[in-house]
């Protein structure tokens, strides 16, 4: 064997080894990642600056923060950028910590899972149990399901050019290949029991039944969706129909329809929170905010199936948003979610 290649090869070797290690490293210390720990940003005080600051009366409250508790991403069970465990446990964590004062909660999703968003809803409800408040603030957008969960809040702030609403669900995408199959030769069969098993599969035609059965679901979803927002919001009910369409608004118009209540910055949010509602003028604010650790094999894995998506995509002719679609997991689950 020649030198060279006998080096090329202990370099692979190594480079294997050390991808090996570090998957088995992050795979035992993965629960690591739910912990509510704070995050490494540094905690800061707020309205100190105001006329009501007392620095005698502020040592009352020395040991009490405000938890800024950072919601981004498409919301689901884990991502890159949301886990639903780590949520949880910082909630509920938050809930039992007699220091925390107040929850400002900074959204920026598009929304997700219907299941995972009530989850969040209903423990942010239980939160307030407490008697302490609930500011939300909604960055870039808080749509749909990132809407559904600000209903939670005592107070919703928008940024001035924040989308959100979006109020709507939707399920069950359904693309049909038997003509395409038909056409290049493939035969494609599933074997099961009760005609509606194998429904939205791509090899089966979607009945009327099959439809109306989906439609039935997401209904139900909607009408869940639309009834906490126009209890958390007081408005009546047909009024909150006719808004929920499943269209985005700027915070201009969400602010006119009452679906949020103010239009600011959220350092101002912060502001009104510690000052006018807390009575507490400087006041520690602490940063809670989900970072996951990269994994190299999730990364390495993650690139192998994107590119044999798109061979196969390639080579029966059809985007590779459909083949993902086929062999999403979720493809049932019904969603607040905003297009994308």
């Amino acid at each position: 064997m020649k030198k060279s290649t006998k080096s090329g090869l202990i370099v692979l070797i190594l480079l294997v080894c050390a991808i090996v290690a570090y998957s088995v490293y992050t795979f035992r210390n993965s629960d690591k990642e739910v912990s509510s720990k704070p995050s490494e940003i540094s905690t800061y005080r707020v309205a100190e600056d105001s006329d009501s600051y007392d620095p005698t009366l502020a040592r009352e409250y020395k040991r009490n923060f405000i938890a800024a508790l950072y919601i981004e991403g498409t919301i689901s069970e884990a991502n890159q950028t949301y886990n639903q465990k780590w949520l949880m446990n910082t909630i509920r964590n938050l809930k039992n910590n007699s220091n925390n004062a107040a929850l400002a909660i900074f959204i920026n999703s598009p929304g997700g899972a219907v299941y995972q968003a009530d989850e969040v809803y209903l423990a942010l409800n239980d939160y307030k149990t407490t008697g302490r408040p609930i500011y939300v603030y909604q960055g870039p957008m808080a749509a749909s399901g990132g809407y559904y969960i600000s209903c939670a809040g005592d107070k919703i702030y928008a940024n001035r050019n924040t989308l959100t609403g979006c109020i709507g669900v939707i399920m069950g995408s359904s693309y049909d290949l038997t003509g395409l199959f038909d056409k290049i030769g493939i035969k494609s069969e599933t074997i099961h029991s009760g005609k509606n098993k194998n429904m939205f599969n791509y090899n089966e035609p979607v009945t009327d039944e099959q439809r109306a059965i989906m439609q039935s679901m997401c209904d139900e979803c909607y009408d869940q969706f639309v009834s906490i927002v126009a209890k958390s919001r007081s408005i009546q009910y047909n009024t909150c129909c006719k808004i929920s369409d499943g269209r985005l608004y700027s915070a201009k118009q969400a602010l006119e329809l009452r679906l949020v209540d103010a239009i600011d910055s959220w350092d101002n949010m912060l502001r009104d929170l510690a000052e006018n509602e807390l009575k507490k003028p400087g006041i520690k604010v602490e940063t809670f905010k989900y970072q996951k650790k990269q994994n190299v094999y999730e990364m390495l894995t993650g690139k192998a199936l994107e590119l044999e998506t798109a061979k196969a995509a390639a080579q029966l002719g059809v985007p590779a948003d459909v083949i993902k679609s086929m062999n999403n997991e979720n493809r049932f689950t019904p969603m607040y979610l905003a297009p994308q």
